[in-house]
């Protein structure tokens, strides 16, 4: 019986073994492109089905319920009526950079994917430096968007890209500092000696984990501007920032990037603070039953269809039952944890004011970054628990003060003197 945690690498070596051995790394390359290339665009176009149906629910709505079952289908027919619709570039644009900006988003947000460790032995590319690598990219996406706006020659525009350069540069400083903490007690820039450092316990179970994680995962909500961090955009006021000039494909271009970096920002924090691929030792019975149980109380589904569902997942529990849950299940389940709440964050929270946006990048999340790695040297040097108690005194007191200093002043009562 094959390991259901290796499948997917099995299959490739599989697939490998019909070329011949000089012409095996190419087409290896080719295979994790075309893996690569394939599966970006399902996950962006499933991101948005979830969204809308997790806002939904929170407004007491239904969401996307008319194309497919459950609306299943909605994200396809989105896509094709982006392709169909017209692309209206205005007058006195700079028509190569208003081509070229959409597309120079949507590539480095799939370069991310090279690094990333979605189970045990399945990564694209691991880089020595790949932590390096993961921010150089992102920090591309920068320039594709003041690209963007400023190639469409409009006010709205060029003030959305400005005001979404200044964040994505003002936010990218505290995320780094946050990884620093990693480096210094993982003792590896690659991703998966980071996930491999955490085998016994995840950083996140340790005090500067958590403000480090925390930091991360913020920083990285405001780079890829979502609620609250979504000023650039800024509807009210911006009609719809940089992207306001684009329409059709283009719209859409720029719209899969944001999602694809969403789904970034939630899996490189499984990764470097939430263990990645390691978890429990589950038995891979209990998904199967609880899949099968979820099948069979599809209403929307017809009974052939839900029997079937539930015959495969009994079937998959008798043969893979005693196997523990596989890696990247493990890992896909953290991800998407992660992208409920980044989803729960847009349904609940207002945008914050640009000083407000602003001030938390450097009067906050900044020197909390550099505590922190003074947290995770005090952790690490010192044996459990005064290291412990000392990395969590800091990063408690320093909260503290931090929130102290940066809370502005009460408001003075108001005297009205009204005319004789």
């Amino acid at each position: 019986m094959s390991s259901l945690d290796q499948l997917f690498v099995n299959l490739s070596g599989w697939l490998l073994s019909f070329f011949p051995a000089g012409a095996r790394p190419w087409a290896d390359i080719a295979l994790k492109i075309g893996v690569l290339v394939a599966i970006a665009p399902a996950i962006m176009m499933y991101l948005t089905w979830i969204e809308r149906k997790i806002i939904a629910r929170m407004q007491n709505r239904f969401g996307p319920d008319r194309v497919g079952i459950y609306g299943l289908l909605q994200p396809i027919s989105d896509g094709l009526k982006m392709l169909i619709k017209e692309d209206i570039v205005p007058r006195g644009a700079d028509r190569l950079l208003h081509l070229a900006a959409p597309i120079l988003s949507v590539v480095p947000a799939i370069l991310l994917f090279a690094v990333l460790p979605f189970g045990r032995n399945m990564i694209p590319a691991d880089l020595n430096v790949g932590l390096l690598y993961f921010f150089a990219v992102s920090s591309i996406g920068s320039y594709a968007i003041f690209m963007g706006g400023w190639a469409s020659r409009s006010k709205f525009s060029i003030l959305g890209a400005m005001r979404s350069v200044a964040q994505i540069i003002s936010y990218e400083v505290p995320a780094i500092l946050s990884v620093v903490a990693v480096i210094m007690v993982a003792g590896t820039l690659s991703t998966v000696g980071i996930v491999e450092a955490q085998a016994e316990r995840w950083f996140f179970f340790t005090p500067w984990g958590v403000v480090g994680g925390l930091i991360f995962f913020l920083s990285g909500i405001a780079e890829v501007n979502r609620t609250p961090f979504d000023m650039p955009e800024a509807e009210s006021e911006l009609v719809a920032g940089f992207h306001t000039e684009y329409s059709g494909m283009k719209f859409a271009l720029w719209y899969m990037a944001e999602f694809l970096e969403s789904f970034a920002v939630c899996a490189f924090t499984v990764t470097f603070f939430l263990g990645g691929w390691h978890a429990p030792a589950v038995p891979f019975w209990t998904l199967a039953l609880l899949l099968a149980v979820i099948v069979g109380a599809g209403t929307r589904l017809a009974i052939p269809v839900r029997g079937a569902g539930v015959l495969g997942m009994l079937g998959a529990a008798a043969l893979w039952g005693a196997q523990p849950i596989p890696s990247w299940i493990w890992f896909f389940a953290k991800t998407y944890v992660l992208i409920f709440v980044l989803v729960w964050l847009r349904g609940t929270f207002p945008r914050l004011r640009i000083d407000q946006l602003m001030g938390l990048a450097w009067k906050f999340l900044l020197p909390l970054g550099l505590i922190n790695i003074l947290a995770a040297g005090l952790w690490a040097w010192f044996p459990f628990p005064v290291g412990t108690a000392a990395s969590a005194l800091a990063l408690i007191v320093s909260a503290w003060l931090l929130v102290r200093i940066n809370n502005p002043a009460p408001l003075q009562p108001r005297t009205y003197v009204f005319a004789d």
